[in-house]
């Protein structure tokens, strides 16, 4: 399966042999449902936290006598029953992270590239390099390209280019080793260097 390498002036400069393995696989929306679902989960702080009757500050002296005020019975004024108390059975830190077979991940993974292939998303670039690491020309060059939001792959990761790409609110620099399911469907455009194909194609070869 061949495939076109563009430069930035969107010209072909080369070709590529793309494997079907990657780029021509069926869409399983409960696949992809499920990964999504995954790594969100993962990525979930669960800081959330609420103060126990033993965390609040205060409540050591009770509040008023035992007996003969006509009032309910109370220990301390840090009571969850009352105002500014703790809270009984609150939220604790916690993580929310699963784990998720590798067999379905890369499958999902798979299966998202060839629905973006299939929908002429997914672009193949000579190169992923900035001279400047400057963000206003490499949004010059993108607009140029054609390209209103995407997902920007490459191996190495030429850091004038990272650079460029940290204040561009519609595109993401990725490595390819931290190519996800999420992060593609997120940007729905995909522009990858020919070096970061090549690490796919070793990275999934046979699996």
């Amino acid at each position: 399966m061949k495939a076109e390498v563009l430069n930035w002036k969107k010209e072909k400069v080369d070709e590529l042999n793309l494997p079907e393995d990657l780029f021509q696989q069926e869409m399983k929306l409960e696949l992809i449902n499920e990964v999504v679902r995954w790594q969100r989960a993962c990525a979930r702080k669960g800081t959330h936290k609420a103060k126990t009757r033993a965390d609040v500050r205060g409540g050591g002296k009770k509040p008023f006598r035992q007996k003969g005020t006509g009032n309910a019975r109370q220990g301390s004024i840090r009571s969850p029953l009352n105002r500014g108390g703790g809270v009984t059975f609150g939220p604790k830190p916690r993580s929310y992270e699963y784990t998720l077979p590798m067999k379905m991940r890369k499958a999902a993974l798979k299966q998202v590239l060839s629905w973006l292939y299939k929908e002429k998303k997914v672009f193949f670039l000579e190169d992923m390099k900035s001279s400047e690491g400057k963000t206003k020309e490499l949004y010059s060059r993108l607009k140029g390209f054609g390209v209103q939001k995407a997902l920007l792959v490459d191996q190495d990761g030429d850091p004038l280019f990272k650079r460029a790409c940290s204040n561009l609110e519609s595109f993401q620099f990725l490595p390819v080793e931290g190519l996800n399911v999420y992060d593609l469907l997120k940007y729905g455009q995909l522009m990858m260097s020919k070096k970061s194909v090549s690490f796919l194609t070793e990275k999934y070869k046979g699996s």
